[in-house]
């Protein structure tokens, strides 16, 4: 029995999320189907990120233990031609066998990308938030500065969410204009239910003028849901990468 670690992308427009879900398709169940067909055997994945509805990912990671005699590089290879066109593994490699994806030490990068003009571009309505109000970018950098290190970040995840410990440590946080699109570029240690979304719903907020950038450390030190702004829309938010220290 030998441990396998795949890292991959997906368009996650069609499904439910990651997690396997009584409601709807999900990554993560047309992952284990296609490793079942390609083993023989009862597969089922462990992903490192379980990214919401909607989400997408260009290097989410998960593992799965297997018997299989194909080589761990040729797995992907395999996988691919048995997988759906909007889900590609990039890489299949062996780790070890207690290797874990989310009970090892990493760096987590997403990006947000935010389409702010008059008129939307229905070619990127699946993957970018449409703002078409003037968003002043140096209100947001700002702003953002607040959120990094290590903070209580309760006010910026679901009230749902499921967690004791709702400190986390954001390393950097970028407001990355080009032409009509803003991407907001964060890399943490880790993230609770929705707070990118949040995160980004308090920024748009700051940049049309409804905060200050000083209110955003109120924000943080409410603690509390209500005083952070809108959950932005799944639609613009990627997970880019997992770093794993070594």
């Amino acid at each position: 029995m030998k441990r396998l670690k795949l890292t991959v992308a997906y368009d996650g427009t069609n499904y439910c999320g990651w997690q396997i879900q009584p409601n709807g398709i999900t990554v993560e169940e047309v992952l284990n189907r296609a490793l079942r067909k390609l083993t023989g055997e009862e597969i089922t994945v462990i992903g490192a990120s379980r990214t919401d509805s909607g989400v997408h990912a260009l290097g989410n990671v998960a593992v799965f233990d297997s018997e299989t005699s194909i080589p761990p590089e040729r797995i992907s290879y395999a996988l691919n031609q048995r997988l759906p066109d909007d889900i590609v593994v990039i890489r299949s490699e062996e780790v070890p066998a207690d290797w874990h994806p989310r009970y090892c030490n990493s760096k987590k990068t997403y990006e947000y990308h935010i389409q702010n003009a008059k008129i939307p571009d229905p070619t990127r309505r699946l993957t970018r938030y449409f703002v078409s109000f003037d968003l002043d970018i140096e209100r947001m950098k700002k702003a953002a500065q607040y959120l990094v290190g290590t903070h209580d970040f309760v006010s910026f995840c679901n009230v749902r969410t499921d967690v004791e410990d709702t400190v986390r440590t954001i390393y950097s946080l970028d407001i990355l204009p080009v032409g009509d699109e803003i991407t907001i570029r964060i890399q943490g240690s880790g993230f609770l239910y929705n707070m990118v979304r949040i995160i980004v719903g308090t920024l748009v907020r700051v940049g049309r003028g409804f905060y200050t950038p000083e209110q955003v450390q109120e924000i943080l030190e409410a603690k509390n849901r209500k005083a952070a702004g809108v959950t932005a829309p799944p639609q613009g938010l990627f997970l880019v990468g997992i770093e794993y220290e070594e």
